[in-house]
């Protein structure tokens, strides 16, 4: 059975634009997702970055929503200890009950940003010592069984919001397999734990009213065009994009040339860095539906959740159909 293919968009800011218009582009890319045959769309809660409009991710799961007609779309993820359970719930059962069939809840435990906006968004340090109990919580009132008496959450929408678990360790794998919950893992920035991690999930699955067998999602980054150069190129080009801009943090005039950045790149901080992109496709759609079969294989993956991180939008676009359209083994439209 072909792996399922779905999207990860971490809806970016690029220089000289605005939210505004990384929203229209998140469109865009759902759109592509929806029509190459994708099964989903996920965005990720962040703060304090100036290059990520995803913050507000159910407002923008709700926005996406009324542009699209069929893809699913969720969080990938909400980071539950930053938000009480039940207001989660409410936001979520209100997703599902305006557009319903369609929604995600995929949940981590990490800030999704820094120890002063941690500080900022009021969150205890200690906080994500209670992720397990906040989950069941969570569970309890998005299926109508609150495990706080007297407490539910208004709207509760009569279709299903299943959830996931998010992770790069062992402790997410572990709560899934022990919740029975589909584990994803961020294997497309955080690749070291990836193999141990996706065993010990399915080693210790317990079946769950959700979920009869393990299911592993897994997180890989692409660049696909017509031509392998043009794909390579866009590749380095939104790699040393990347490494600048972290390298620059707290040093906001620095001016760093492309060759510096990848002699960066060859030192022990920059080396790490680059780990952190190992599972990258870049090509044709030939070479990367190879690649990523490959991927899926090796980890046996049920489904793998793609960043595509061309810097131009219609490159991303196009990464985007270019992937779905081969992974499925159909052609290009007439006239296309």
């Amino acid at each position: 059975m072909p792996v399922a293919l779905s999207l990860l968009d971490l809806a970016v800011i690029a220089p000289g634009q605005t939210a505004r218009d990384s929203f229209g582009n998140s469109v865009r890319l759902a759109r592509a997702a929806e029509r190459s045959g994708h099964r989903r769309v996920w965005y990720a809660e962040h703060h304090n970055m100036k290059s990520i409009a995803s913050s507000a991710t159910s407002v923008l799961i709700g926005h996406v929503a009324t542009q699209t007609e069929s893809i699913r779309l969720g969080a990938g993820g909400i980071m539950l200890p930053n938000h009480s359970p039940l207001v989660i719930a409410e936001q979520f059962g209100t997703l599902e009950s305006l557009f319903p069939g369609r929604i995600d809840l995929g949940l981590g435990r990490a800030p999704g940003s820094d120890q002063a906006t941690m500080r900022a968004l009021r969150r205890n340090p200690s906080s994500a010592d209670s992720f397990p109990q906040d989950v069941l919580e969570l569970q309890g009132y998005l299926s109508g069984n609150s495990r706080i008496p007297g407490i539910n959450a208004v709207p509760r929408a009569e279709g299903i919001v299943p959830l996931y678990i998010l992770g790069s360790s062992l402790f997410g794998a572990q709560l899934a397999a022990h919740l029975g919950l589909p584990y994803a893992f961020a294997s497309h920035f955080a690749p070291e734990a990836l193999h141990q991690a996706v065993a010990a999930y399915r080693d210790g699955f317990r079946p769950s009213e959700q979920l009869a067998e393990p299911y592993v999602m897994a997180g890989a980054n692409v660049f696909a065009a017509e031509d392998h150069a043009a794909a390579q190129e866009q590749k380095q080009i939104a790699y040393r994009a990347r490494a600048r801009a972290m390298i620059q943090r707290g040093a906001a005039d620095a001016n760093f040339t492309d060759e510096e950045i990848d002699l960066f790149l060859t030192t022990p901080n920059g080396a790490h860095l680059a780990k952190m992109t190992t599972y990258t496709a870049a090509g044709t759609p030939a070479e990367v539906v190879a690649y990523l079969e490959e991927f899926a294989s090796d980890i046996g993956a049920d489904e793998l959740i793609l960043a595509h991180h061309a810097t131009n939008i219609d490159d991303r676009v196009r990464s985007v159909e270019l992937t779905g359209r081969a992974m499925a083994g159909v052609g290009e439209p007439v006239g296309k």
